[in-house]
């Protein structure tokens, strides 16, 4: 009997105080499909409403990624400009306020949307060889929302979100511990322990100061955002975002032309 594979999705799966939610794409890596966006809200939902779990864990299927940016093919028909941004950062919403702690356990890529969905998270745990960016400029030519851009700003400072979005470096992992955005580094033979150990070091806590202060520090990185609809719309309906979509899904390299 052949076995049919998974299509992507996310899985939960909640262990005493503790919900685990894996990514589950491996065959792109992780990458995100709307359905999939569209699972991450709702599970953000349902912890929200369920009092009993304490802390979440956010991983990536396989060794490779824990998420490696959207799946490109639902740009090819996308036509309401900056609406997608407005849409994802809704969700992202939903994890950003989650009211208990967060972790983030990363191998491999964590780029593009990967790479806000670690950042949402409190902490984040990879191993030695993870690397890190959104590499916009020299793959799709979309943006990021103002919203995003704060809130990673917030947390990897203006000048490394400066390095990710105008080289499209990708950033090792060494250079993020030292700036204090990951938690740890770990051998990925160790690293499901570590994030569990930090994990039930949090259960125990006391949740309803866990909740005030997380959300009170996410208001706070939120409050007066500025309006950069008119930058979002010129990006989402320039060619070069159009070229971008289609040489990543013909296997080239763009052509950019500023228009």
């Amino acid at each position: 009997m052949t076995t049919q594979p998974t299509p992507p999705c996310l899985e939960l799966e909640i262990s005493g105080k503790i919900a685990h939610i894996t990514f589950n794409n491996p065959a792109a890596r992780n990458a995100m499909t709307w359905p999939m966006y569209e699972g991450l809200k709702d599970i953000c939902d349902s912890i929200t409403k369920n009092s009993e779990i304490r802390v979440a864990i956010f991983r990536g299927a396989g060794d490779k990624a824990f998420v490696s940016g959207s799946d490109i093919q639902q740009f090819v028909d996308l036509q309401e400009d900056e609406a997608y941004e407005t849409a994802v950062d809704d969700i992202f919403h939903s994890l950003q306020h989650l009211p208990i702690p967060t972790i983030a356990l990363i191998e491999g890529l964590a780029v593009g949307s990967g790479l806000l969905i670690a950042t949402a998270c409190d902490f984040r745990i990879s191993t030695p060889e993870a690397r890190f960016g959104i590499p916009v400029a020299r793959t799709l030519g979309n943006c990021l929302s103002p919203n995003n851009l704060a809130w990673i700003s917030a947390h990897l400072g203006i000048p490394m979100v400066k390095k990710m979005l105008l080289t499209s470096e990708l950033i090792k992992a060494p250079e993020l511990l030292a700036t204090g955005y990951l938690y740890q580094t770990i051998e990925a033979s160790e690293i499901s322990q570590a994030a569990d150990a930090l994990a039930q070091k949090m259960a125990v806590l006391a949740p309803i100061t866990q909740k005030a202060s997380k959300l009170t520090l996410a208001r706070i990185l939120q409050n007066n955002l500025p309006d950069c609809t008119d930058l979002m719309r010129e990006t989402y309906n320039s060619k070069d975002f159009k070229e971008g979509v289609n040489a990543f899904l013909e296997g080239r390299p763009p052509k950019w032309t500023g228009k």
